[in-house]
């Protein structure tokens, strides 16, 4: 198999800049809500890019758990991972979502806050038992020898539940956003690019060559 033979071509939509919301962050919901009556696999799955002290990027995926009330993406996750430390040294950081049935990609860049300490336990208390034990007993992104050493650790906590609580080193994230791309497939590669960029309070929106 050659990569470079492989093509797609896409067309099926188009973005009609006379029905496009003053805000993005109305449009951002409506292709969320599009992806989860298209019922395409994981429509929420984002992928989260950070940069730390050492200039270089990292990604992986997450799940938005919220949109706020002011437009701010929320996920939650461990304070100590990699990408914990990473926004700690550079608390910025873009997201990308990708729904392939629907020709779409979705980037949004902005800058990163910690959400209360309310919230991050009204999730993870919301959260099934076993979901809670594994955020209290893996140190993400630090090297373990294998798998087995958080069963005990697990066993102990499944016997006294009681004893669950959210450790402080997990959480929650909530990125307030600066720019959205919304990305729309077009044919013969001549993709549709709407760009949305908050500046001095107010979205300014302009669209990019494909």
């Amino acid at each position: 198999m050659e990569l470079s033979d492989l093509r797609r071509d896409f067309g099926k939509y188009s973005i009609k800049e006379t029905k496009l919301p003053v805000s993005p962050i109305s449009l951002c919901k409506l292709w969320l809500e599009e992806a989860r009556v298209a019922d395409v696999d994981e429509f929420n799955a984002m992928v989260v890019s950070t940069v730390g002290n050492n200039s270089k990027p990292s990604s992986r995926i997450v799940l938005l758990k919220e949109i706020t009330a002011s437009g701010g993406l929320v996920f939650y996750t461990n304070y100590r991972s990699k990408k914990g430390r990473e926004l700690n040294q550079n608390p910025f950081a873009a997201v990308h979502f990708f729904w392939p049935p629907l020709e779409r990609q979705l980037r949004i860049e902005g800058e990163i806050i910690k959400t209360t300490a309310k919230k991050s336990d009204d999730y993870f208390y919301s959260r099934p038992l076993e979901s809670q034990i594994s955020a209290i007993v893996s140190a993400q992104s630090e090297k373990i020898e294998n798998l087995s050493e958080f069963d005990v650790k697990r066993e102990v906590l499944l016997k006294t539940p009681t004893n669950i609580k959210r450790p402080e080193y997990w959480g929650g994230y909530e990125l307030k956003p600066e720019m959205f791309e919304f990305w729309q497939g077009g044919k013969y590669r001549m993709h549709d690019r709407i760009r949305y960029q908050l500046k001095k309070g107010n979205w300014r929106m302009d669209r990019l060559a494909p």
